[in-house]
């Protein structure tokens, strides 16, 4: 294996490491959106 092989290998891998740490880590920490209660929300509509 050649010099530029190994570079473009070690390159390639960090890369996708390194966003899929980046992307896990936004996933994870992004606080959960509130469910809306949908009976309160249109106790007033006709049904």
């Amino acid at each position: 294996m050649t010099t530029s092989a190994l570079i473009m290998i070690i390159l390639t891998q960090g890369t996708v490491i390194g966003a899929t740490i980046y992307f896990f880590r936004k996933v994870l920490n992004t606080p959960a959106k509130p469910e809306p209660d949908s009976y309160s929300e249109n106790d007033n509509d006709p049904r």
